[in-house]
């Protein structure tokens, strides 16, 4: 597996040849993997893929059995791995807060554990926001509440890395899209965000590349496209008719035109559907052309592979 990254950007994260042993149990096994400076790069994968353990690995909470890790040039387990560690960010899958601190002592706690001043804690606040809601007790706080928190603590510092574990639980979908936005503006100051996540349509157009783990290893790695198209996953087509036009006889007519493609054409609830090769893609448009032109189709959607599509293809 390669594991180089995809810019011309420094490497800010280099793994080669990492295994984690617990007794006779590999999780982690032979991951050899590069991380560019200013990327949002996703780590997916099945319950028990491994991912967990390589997250701890990178943040220096678990040792290595075997390879090796930097981060920042800075080995994880060497003398200058704290100094490095003063410029990560790290939101966990289940945070845990002290209910009876309020938001903006929360913020105060963490930013003397981290060593960092607490001075931006308001403006903090407020990008998350829960600028209205610093002065109240955690306890009172929603599970999204908890992880906008959770999202300020990790951006205690201005660190130069993130690490997030599937960190828009909890989340409604008007804070998913302020979550990701505030990731953009990270990823546009240079910052690197490593982060995980089980709901794959969230990440899928979120995220610059991504690996796709599996019993230890990294199964593939790429950008979602690169990945879609070296499954060669076929392209759906869906077709909207023109008012009084029967599917059953449009489809045998358009389904004995791309007969030498061997593809099927199937009318569904007054449309037609289709799924291609992706190398048969132009062979279909051509012959949906002269249907367009006699006014019989009003609109043609394509539908490229989804995430989904491609880790059930990778991970099955």
């Amino acid at each position: 597996m390669n594991g180089l990254a995809s810019s011309d950007k420094r490497d800010v994260i280099n793994i080669c040849g990492v295994r984690k042993n617990y007794g006779s149990l590999c999780a982690v096994d032979g991951v050899d993997l590069a991380i560019a400076e200013g990327e949002i790069f996703g780590l997916i994968g099945h319950n028990g893929a491994g991912k967990s353990t390589l997250f701890k690995m990178l943040l220096g909470l678990v040792p290595l059995t075997a390879g090796t890790i930097t981060v920042d040039s800075q080995p994880v387990h060497g003398e200058l791995f704290r100094q490095v560690r003063r410029r990560l960010g790290y939101l966990p899958e289940n945070v845990v807060f002290y209910d009876n601190l309020t938001g903006a002592e929360t913020l105060t706690f963490f930013a003397r554990l981290k060593g960092c001043s607490d001075g931006d804690r308001a403006a903090l606040l407020e990008r998350v926001g829960l600028a209205a809601a610093g002065h109240r007790r955690v306890r009172e706080y929603s599970k999204g509440m908890r992880q906008r928190l959770g999202l300020a603590q990790a951006l205690l510092g201005k660190p130069r890395l993130l690490f997030l574990d599937e960190p828009t639980t909890g989340l409604d979908p008007e804070g998913i899209r302020e979550f990701y936005r505030i990731l953009r503006e990270q990823r546009d100051g240079g910052t690197t965000i490593i982060l995980t996540s089980h709901i794959l349509s969230e990440i899928q157009e979120r995220v610059d590349r991504l690996a796709i783990m599996k019993s230890g290893r990294i199964e593939a790695l790429g950008t979602v496209q690169s990945l879609r198209e070296s499954m060669n996953l076929p392209l759906g087509f869906t077709l909207r008719l023109a008012t009084g036009l029967d599917p059953a006889a449009l489809a045998s007519e358009l389904q004995a035109q791309l007969a030498p493609l061997a593809i099927r054409v199937m009318p569904v609830a007054g449309q037609l559907q289709l799924d291609c090769p992706r190398d048969a893609k132009m062979a279909v448009m051509a012959a949906l052309a002269p249907l367009t032109v006699a006014g019989h189709l009003i609109d043609i959607q394509v539908r490229e592979p989804s995430l989904e599509d491609v880790f059930l293809g990778y991970s099955g």
